[in-house]
């Protein structure tokens, strides 16, 4: 009798979870033109986007990049002395994504724009 009653139980949570989201999603209709809209406000914001973007992002991005590889190469150094064995995959993820993140300028804005 314990096993119907959680089982019931079970059954009665999910029904009024069924009925709880049934009731509280709403579907939202576009009035108008939705792309039209987003088009005109990145048009209008985009210069604002891109100087942001290649002044501040990109540069700290960069930074932190270059710190995390000079580290990597130390730590790499002392287990070299340690163990005899340079491991070279780390410093080389590094250096291609600090690489990829200084150029990235010169051609991000002509893939997105």
């Amino acid at each position: 009798m314990e096993i119907l009653f959680k089982n019931k139980r079970w059954i009665v949570c999910f029904i009024l979870v069924l009925l709880l989201l049934t009731a509280f999603s709403v579907t939202a209709f576009a009035a108008g033109d939705v792309a039209g809209a987003i088009q005109n406000t990145w048009d209008s914001a985009k210069s604002q986007i891109k100087s942001v973007v290649n002044n501040v992002v990109f540069p700290v991005v960069d930074t932190i990049l270059a710190i995390l590889l000079f580290v990597k190469l130390g730590t790499c150094y002392f287990e070299y002395k340690k163990h005899g064995q340079f491991e070279f995959a780390a410093p080389a993820i590094l250096f291609g994504c600090l690489i990829f993140t200084l150029t990235a300028p010169t051609y991000i804005w002509s893939i997105i724009s």
